[in-house]
């Protein structure tokens, strides 16, 4: 998934999914807590192969991947192109207002906008990105 847009939470914690990531995404999705700041929106085809990652892991490792799954929410968009982010997941991510949806490969991610700018800001340097190249290794 690809991207960057700027959208709004409505008064009932609805927030309308862009037509392009829709595409990627299917009817039926899944969202659940990050390791940043942010929530992640996975299609269902990606939260199987997440599914079947975490359970050819050890008990153990399970275990360490359990919030993951406590805070996933099953979610499906309503005829106007939105979906409804359930509020301990907006208060997870600080998910408030303006919110920026970024594309993050094979995941969404939703934003605060505010939050976004300052890790965009960090991220979008030359020197990062000439990291990120060289462990492309391109």
């Amino acid at each position: 998934m690809t991207g960057e847009y700027q959208h709004t939470i409505d008064s009932k914690g609805r927030i309308f999914v862009p037509a392009k990531l829709r595409e990627q995404l299917g009817s039926e999705f899944y969202v659940t807590i990050s390791m940043d700041k942010c929530l992640s929106l996975y299609s269902g085809e990606s939260w199987k192969q997440f599914s079947e990652r975490v359970n050819a892991m050890t008990y153990v490792q399970q275990r360490r991947m359990r919030p993951l799954f406590v805070y996933a929410s099953r979610l499906e968009l309503d005829a106007q192109g939105r979906i409804l982010l359930p509020q301990n997941l907006r208060s997870f991510a600080g998910l408030a207002k303006n919110v920026t949806i970024v594309g993050c490969n094979n995941h969404a991610e939703l934003w605060d906008s505010e939050e976004w700018a300052n890790v965009s800001q960090a991220e979008v340097t030359p020197e990062n990105i000439a990291e990120v190249m060289k462990e492309l290794m391109i």
